[in-house]
Protein backbone atom coordinates (compact mmCIF):
# COMPACT_ATOMS: atom_id res chain seq x y z
CA UNK A 1 0.00 0.00 0.00
CA UNK A 2 1.40 3.45 -0.87
CA UNK A 3 2.48 5.65 2.03
CA UNK A 4 -0.39 8.10 1.40
CA UNK A 5 -2.89 5.24 1.60
CA UNK A 6 -1.42 4.03 4.88
CA UNK A 7 -1.62 7.51 6.37
CA UNK A 8 -5.23 7.90 5.24
CA UNK A 9 -6.14 4.51 6.70
CA UNK A 10 -4.52 5.38 10.01
CA UNK A 11 -6.28 8.75 10.08
CA UNK A 12 -9.63 7.00 9.59
CA UNK A 13 -8.86 4.59 12.46
CA UNK A 14 -7.91 7.50 14.72
CA UNK A 15 -11.17 9.30 13.95
CA UNK A 16 -13.20 6.11 14.51
CA UNK A 17 -11.36 5.47 17.78
CA UNK A 18 -12.06 8.99 19.00
CA UNK A 19 -15.74 8.60 18.08
CA UNK A 20 -15.97 5.38 20.11
CA UNK A 21 -14.16 7.06 22.99
CA UNK A 22 -16.56 10.01 22.93
CA UNK A 23 -19.58 7.71 23.00
CA UNK A 24 -18.05 5.79 25.91
CA UNK A 25 -17.32 9.01 27.80
CA UNK A 26 -20.86 10.32 27.33
CA UNK A 27 -22.21 6.93 28.38
CA UNK A 28 -20.16 7.05 31.57
CA UNK A 29 -21.40 10.59 32.21
CA UNK A 30 -24.97 9.34 31.92
CA UNK A 31 -24.23 6.40 34.24
CA UNK A 32 -22.56 8.63 36.80
CA UNK A 33 -19.26 6.77 36.85
CA UNK A 34 -16.20 8.50 38.31
CA UNK A 35 -13.81 10.18 35.86
CA UNK A 36 -16.07 9.49 32.87
CA UNK A 37 -13.89 11.37 30.36
CA UNK A 38 -10.85 9.20 31.02
CA UNK A 39 -12.27 5.88 32.29
CA UNK A 40 -14.84 5.53 29.50
CA UNK A 41 -12.34 5.99 26.65
CA UNK A 42 -9.72 3.91 28.47
CA UNK A 43 -11.97 0.91 29.05
CA UNK A 44 -13.66 0.86 25.64
CA UNK A 45 -10.39 1.11 23.71
CA UNK A 46 -8.67 -1.45 25.95
CA UNK A 47 -11.47 -4.00 25.65
CA UNK A 48 -11.97 -3.55 21.90
CA UNK A 49 -8.23 -3.49 21.29
CA UNK A 50 -7.68 -6.79 23.11
CA UNK A 51 -10.59 -8.22 21.13
CA UNK A 52 -8.72 -7.43 17.91
CA UNK A 53 -10.61 -4.33 16.73
CA UNK A 54 -8.13 -2.19 14.72
CA UNK A 55 -7.98 0.99 16.78
CA UNK A 56 -5.39 3.74 16.63
CA UNK A 57 -4.25 6.58 18.85
CA UNK A 58 -2.48 9.80 18.01
CA UNK A 59 0.72 10.86 19.74
CA UNK A 60 -0.03 14.48 18.90
CA UNK A 61 -3.46 14.27 20.52
CA UNK A 62 -1.97 12.55 23.58
CA UNK A 63 0.54 15.38 23.89
CA UNK A 64 -2.24 17.92 23.49
CA UNK A 65 -4.17 16.16 26.25
CA UNK A 66 -1.16 16.30 28.55
CA UNK A 67 -0.75 19.99 27.68
CA UNK A 68 -4.34 20.75 28.74
CA UNK A 69 -3.99 18.78 31.97
CA UNK A 70 -0.71 20.52 32.78
CA UNK A 71 -2.33 23.94 32.38
CA UNK A 72 -5.39 22.91 34.42
CA UNK A 73 -3.21 21.69 37.29
CA UNK A 74 -0.89 24.70 37.23
CA UNK A 75 -3.82 27.05 37.88
CA UNK A 76 -4.17 25.63 41.41
CA UNK A 77 -0.74 26.85 42.57
CA UNK A 78 -1.78 30.12 44.16
CA UNK A 79 0.63 31.97 46.50
CA UNK A 80 -1.22 30.50 49.50
CA UNK A 81 -0.85 26.97 48.12
CA UNK A 82 2.89 27.46 47.55
CA UNK A 83 3.30 28.41 51.22
CA UNK A 84 1.36 25.28 52.22
CA UNK A 85 3.51 23.06 50.04
CA UNK A 86 6.63 24.49 51.64
CA UNK A 87 5.35 23.26 55.00
CA UNK A 88 4.65 19.84 53.48
CA UNK A 89 8.25 19.27 52.33
CA UNK A 90 8.83 16.45 54.88
CA UNK A 91 5.68 14.69 53.69
CA UNK A 92 6.75 15.04 50.06
CA UNK A 93 10.16 13.55 50.94
CA UNK A 94 8.38 10.67 52.67
CA UNK A 95 6.33 10.14 49.50
CA UNK A 96 9.51 9.84 47.43
CA UNK A 97 11.01 7.34 49.88
CA UNK A 98 7.77 5.35 49.84
CA UNK A 99 7.72 5.20 46.02
CA UNK A 100 11.30 3.91 45.89
CA UNK A 101 10.64 1.34 48.64
CA UNK A 102 7.39 0.22 47.03
CA UNK A 103 9.08 -0.14 43.64
CA UNK A 104 11.86 -2.26 45.12
CA UNK A 105 9.36 -4.51 46.88
CA UNK A 106 7.43 -4.87 43.63
CA UNK A 107 10.67 -5.80 41.87
CA UNK A 108 11.37 -8.53 44.42
CA UNK A 109 7.86 -9.88 43.92
CA UNK A 110 8.27 -9.99 40.14
CA UNK A 111 11.62 -11.77 40.51
CA UNK A 112 10.07 -14.41 42.74
CA UNK A 113 7.02 -14.78 40.48
CA UNK A 114 9.28 -15.42 37.48
CA UNK A 115 12.02 -17.78 38.62
CA UNK A 116 12.92 -18.48 34.99
CA UNK A 117 14.12 -14.91 34.52
CA UNK A 118 17.72 -16.00 35.20
CA UNK A 119 20.16 -13.10 35.23
CA UNK A 120 17.67 -10.64 33.75
CA UNK A 121 17.26 -8.18 36.59
CA UNK A 122 16.70 -5.18 34.32
CA UNK A 123 13.25 -6.21 33.08
CA UNK A 124 11.57 -6.69 36.49
CA UNK A 125 13.46 -3.75 38.03
CA UNK A 126 12.36 -1.14 35.49
CA UNK A 127 8.91 -2.72 35.17
CA UNK A 128 8.45 -2.31 38.93
CA UNK A 129 9.70 1.28 39.21
CA UNK A 130 6.84 3.69 39.97
CA UNK A 131 7.66 6.04 37.12
CA UNK A 132 6.59 6.93 33.61
CA UNK A 133 6.12 4.01 31.23
CA UNK A 134 8.07 5.48 28.32
CA UNK A 135 10.95 6.67 30.51
CA UNK A 136 11.29 3.29 32.25
CA UNK A 137 11.13 1.42 28.93
CA UNK A 138 13.94 3.55 27.49
CA UNK A 139 16.09 3.02 30.58
CA UNK A 140 15.45 -0.72 30.53
CA UNK A 141 16.45 -0.95 26.87
CA UNK A 142 19.77 0.77 27.59
CA UNK A 143 20.77 -1.97 30.05
CA UNK A 144 19.41 -4.93 28.09
CA UNK A 145 15.92 -5.25 29.57
CA UNK A 146 12.87 -6.41 27.63
CA UNK A 147 11.06 -3.29 26.52
CA UNK A 148 7.82 -5.12 25.67
CA UNK A 149 7.45 -6.55 29.17
CA UNK A 150 8.37 -3.27 30.84
CA UNK A 151 5.83 -1.33 28.78
CA UNK A 152 3.14 -3.97 29.34
CA UNK A 153 3.71 -3.89 33.10
CA UNK A 154 3.37 -0.12 33.32
CA UNK A 155 0.29 -0.06 31.09
CA UNK A 156 -1.47 -2.70 33.19
CA UNK A 157 -0.44 -1.06 36.48
CA UNK A 158 -1.82 2.32 35.45
CA UNK A 159 -5.06 0.83 34.12
CA UNK A 160 -5.68 -1.03 37.40
CA UNK A 161 -4.96 2.04 39.53
CA UNK A 162 -7.02 4.42 37.35
CA UNK A 163 -10.05 2.13 37.55
CA UNK A 164 -9.74 0.81 41.12
CA UNK A 165 -9.20 3.95 43.19
CA UNK A 166 -11.89 6.22 41.64
CA UNK A 167 -14.56 3.50 41.88
CA UNK A 168 -13.51 2.76 45.47
CA UNK A 169 -13.78 6.46 46.32
CA UNK A 170 -17.21 6.64 44.70
CA UNK A 171 -18.39 3.62 46.69
CA UNK A 172 -17.12 5.25 49.91
CA UNK A 173 -18.71 8.60 49.03
CA UNK A 174 -15.36 10.42 48.98
CA UNK A 175 -15.75 13.60 46.92
CA UNK A 176 -14.97 17.21 47.64
CA UNK A 177 -13.50 16.56 51.10
CA UNK A 178 -10.29 18.50 50.36
CA UNK A 179 -11.38 21.26 47.99
CA UNK A 180 -8.84 23.56 46.35
CA UNK A 181 -10.01 26.15 43.84
CA UNK A 182 -8.01 27.30 40.82
CA UNK A 183 -6.76 30.88 40.89
CA UNK A 184 -9.13 31.98 38.10
CA UNK A 185 -12.74 30.90 37.71
CA UNK A 186 -13.72 32.76 34.52
CA UNK A 187 -12.54 32.16 30.97
CA UNK A 188 -11.04 35.20 29.24
CA UNK A 189 -10.19 34.83 25.55
CA UNK A 190 -7.12 37.15 25.59
CA UNK A 191 -5.95 35.67 28.90
CA UNK A 192 -6.44 32.13 27.64
CA UNK A 193 -4.38 32.83 24.52
CA UNK A 194 -1.61 34.28 26.70
CA UNK A 195 -1.80 31.27 29.03
CA UNK A 196 -1.56 28.80 26.16
CA UNK A 197 1.37 30.71 24.62
CA UNK A 198 3.17 30.79 27.96
CA UNK A 199 2.62 27.09 28.59
CA UNK A 200 3.73 26.26 25.04
CA UNK A 201 6.95 28.16 25.70
CA UNK A 202 7.47 26.14 28.88
CA UNK A 203 6.97 22.88 27.00
CA UNK A 204 9.34 23.97 24.24
CA UNK A 205 12.01 24.89 26.79
CA UNK A 206 11.85 21.52 28.56
CA UNK A 207 11.82 19.68 25.23
CA UNK A 208 14.92 21.63 24.14
CA UNK A 209 16.62 20.73 27.43
CA UNK A 210 15.78 17.06 26.86
CA UNK A 211 13.65 16.82 30.01
CA UNK A 212 11.29 13.85 30.34
CA UNK A 213 7.58 14.42 29.72
CA UNK A 214 7.81 18.11 28.74
CA UNK A 215 4.14 18.19 27.75
CA UNK A 216 2.88 17.84 31.32
CA UNK A 217 5.81 19.27 33.25
CA UNK A 218 6.43 22.23 30.93
CA UNK A 219 2.80 23.32 30.86
CA UNK A 220 2.41 22.68 34.59
CA UNK A 221 5.60 24.47 35.58
CA UNK A 222 5.06 27.61 33.51
CA UNK A 223 1.39 27.91 34.51
CA UNK A 224 2.17 27.27 38.18
CA UNK A 225 4.91 29.91 38.10
CA UNK A 226 2.69 32.75 36.87
CA UNK A 227 -0.15 31.61 39.16
CA UNK A 228 2.18 31.58 42.18
CA UNK A 229 3.24 35.13 41.29
CA UNK A 230 -0.40 36.21 41.52
CA UNK A 231 -0.92 36.73 37.77
CA UNK A 232 -4.51 35.81 36.83
CA UNK A 233 -4.90 35.27 33.08
CA UNK A 234 -7.81 32.90 32.48
CA UNK A 235 -9.44 29.67 33.55
CA UNK A 236 -9.26 26.67 31.25
CA UNK A 237 -12.59 25.87 29.53
CA UNK A 238 -14.22 22.69 30.83
CA UNK A 239 -14.39 21.24 27.32
CA UNK A 240 -10.61 21.54 26.99
CA UNK A 241 -10.07 19.66 30.25
CA UNK A 242 -12.54 16.96 29.18
CA UNK A 243 -10.87 16.65 25.78
CA UNK A 244 -7.48 16.31 27.45
CA UNK A 245 -8.78 13.49 29.63
CA UNK A 246 -10.31 11.74 26.60
CA UNK A 247 -7.07 11.92 24.62
CA UNK A 248 -5.09 10.52 27.57
CA UNK A 249 -7.63 7.73 28.07
CA UNK A 250 -7.37 6.72 24.43
CA UNK A 251 -3.56 6.83 24.53
CA UNK A 252 -3.61 4.40 27.46
CA UNK A 253 -6.29 2.14 26.05
CA UNK A 254 -4.80 1.55 22.59
CA UNK A 255 -1.74 -0.06 24.21
CA UNK A 256 -3.89 -3.12 24.93
CA UNK A 257 -3.85 -5.37 21.86
CA UNK A 258 -4.29 -9.12 21.24
CA UNK A 259 -0.51 -9.43 21.46
CA UNK A 260 -0.69 -7.87 24.92
CA UNK A 261 -3.09 -10.60 26.08
CA UNK A 262 -1.00 -13.42 24.60
CA UNK A 263 2.35 -12.12 25.86
CA UNK A 264 3.54 -13.74 29.10
CA UNK A 265 0.24 -14.22 30.96
CA UNK A 266 2.12 -15.23 34.11
CA UNK A 267 4.06 -11.97 33.98
CA UNK A 268 0.87 -9.93 33.62
CA UNK A 269 -0.80 -11.86 36.46
CA UNK A 270 2.14 -11.07 38.73
CA UNK A 271 1.95 -7.39 37.74
CA UNK A 272 -1.80 -7.29 38.47
CA UNK A 273 -1.46 -8.94 41.88
CA UNK A 274 1.50 -6.75 42.77
CA UNK A 275 -0.39 -3.60 41.77
CA UNK A 276 -3.36 -4.50 43.96
CA UNK A 277 -1.00 -5.21 46.85
CA UNK A 278 0.67 -1.82 46.35
CA UNK A 279 -2.70 -0.05 46.42
CA UNK A 280 -3.55 -1.70 49.76
CA UNK A 281 -0.10 -0.91 51.18
CA UNK A 282 -0.34 2.69 49.93
CA UNK A 283 -3.68 3.11 51.68
CA UNK A 284 -2.09 2.11 55.00
CA UNK A 285 0.90 4.38 54.37
CA UNK A 286 -1.39 7.28 53.37
CA UNK A 287 -3.44 6.93 56.56
CA UNK A 288 -0.29 7.15 58.68
CA UNK A 289 1.28 10.01 56.71
CA UNK A 290 -1.97 11.98 56.61
CA UNK A 291 -2.16 11.97 60.39
CA UNK A 292 1.28 13.47 60.75
CA UNK A 293 0.88 15.99 57.90
CA UNK A 294 -2.62 17.17 58.76
CA UNK A 295 -4.06 16.12 55.41
CA UNK A 296 -7.02 13.97 54.39
CA UNK A 297 -6.00 10.36 53.83
CA UNK A 298 -7.82 10.22 50.48
CA UNK A 299 -5.68 13.08 49.19
CA UNK A 300 -2.48 11.45 50.40
CA UNK A 301 -3.46 8.12 48.85
CA UNK A 302 -3.86 9.78 45.45
CA UNK A 303 -0.44 11.36 45.92
CA UNK A 304 1.33 8.16 47.00
CA UNK A 305 -0.52 5.48 45.01
CA UNK A 306 1.30 3.65 42.18
CA UNK A 307 -0.55 5.55 39.46
CA UNK A 308 0.71 7.89 36.76
CA UNK A 309 1.17 11.63 37.28
CA UNK A 310 -1.49 12.74 34.78
CA UNK A 311 -4.07 10.11 35.75
CA UNK A 312 -3.88 10.63 39.51
CA UNK A 313 -3.84 14.41 39.23
CA UNK A 314 -6.89 14.25 36.97
CA UNK A 315 -8.57 12.09 39.62
CA UNK A 316 -7.79 14.69 42.27
CA UNK A 317 -9.15 17.48 40.06
CA UNK A 318 -12.41 15.72 39.20
CA UNK A 319 -13.06 14.48 42.75
CA UNK A 320 -11.88 17.78 44.35
CA UNK A 321 -9.25 16.13 46.53
CA UNK A 322 -6.35 18.47 47.18
CA UNK A 323 -5.24 18.99 43.58
CA UNK A 324 -2.03 20.98 44.29
CA UNK A 325 -0.99 18.59 47.08
CA UNK A 326 -1.51 15.51 44.89
CA UNK A 327 0.30 17.23 42.01
CA UNK A 328 3.25 18.14 44.26
CA UNK A 329 3.51 14.53 45.47
CA UNK A 330 3.56 13.19 41.94
CA UNK A 331 5.88 15.76 40.39
CA UNK A 332 8.52 15.36 43.12
CA UNK A 333 8.20 11.59 42.97
CA UNK A 334 8.38 11.54 39.18
CA UNK A 335 11.59 13.58 39.09
CA UNK A 336 13.20 11.50 41.85
CA UNK A 337 12.30 8.17 40.27
CA UNK A 338 13.54 9.22 36.82
CA UNK A 339 16.84 10.40 38.29
CA UNK A 340 17.43 7.56 40.75
CA UNK A 341 16.13 4.40 39.08
CA UNK A 342 19.16 3.73 36.87
CA UNK A 343 21.73 4.26 39.68
CA UNK A 344 19.64 2.05 41.96
CA UNK A 345 19.49 -0.62 39.26
CA UNK A 346 23.26 -0.57 38.90
CA UNK A 347 23.59 -1.03 42.67
CA UNK A 348 21.15 -3.95 42.55
CA UNK A 349 22.97 -5.52 39.60
CA UNK A 350 26.31 -5.31 41.42
CA UNK A 351 24.74 -6.79 44.54
CA UNK A 352 23.29 -9.62 42.48
CA UNK A 353 26.62 -10.39 40.86
CA UNK A 354 28.33 -10.54 44.26
CA UNK A 355 25.61 -12.85 45.56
Amino acid sequence: MPEAGRRAGRARRIVATLALALVAALGCVALGTPLPWIIGPLLVTAVLGMAGVPLAGSTRLRNAGQWMIGVALGLYFTPEVVVLLGRLAPALAAGIAWALLMGYGFYRLLRRALPGAGDDRATPFFAAAIGGASEMAVMAERVGGRVDRVAAAHSLRILIVVVTIPFAYQALGIHGVDVAAPAVQQVSAPGLLALLALSAAGMALLAWLGAPNPWVLGALGSTALVTALGVELSALPRWASNAGQLFIGVALGVRFTPDFVRAAPRWLAAVALGTLAMIVASAAFAAALARGAGLHWATVLLGTSPGGIAEMCITAKVLQLGVPVVTAFHVTRYVAVVLLTTPLYRWEARRGRRA
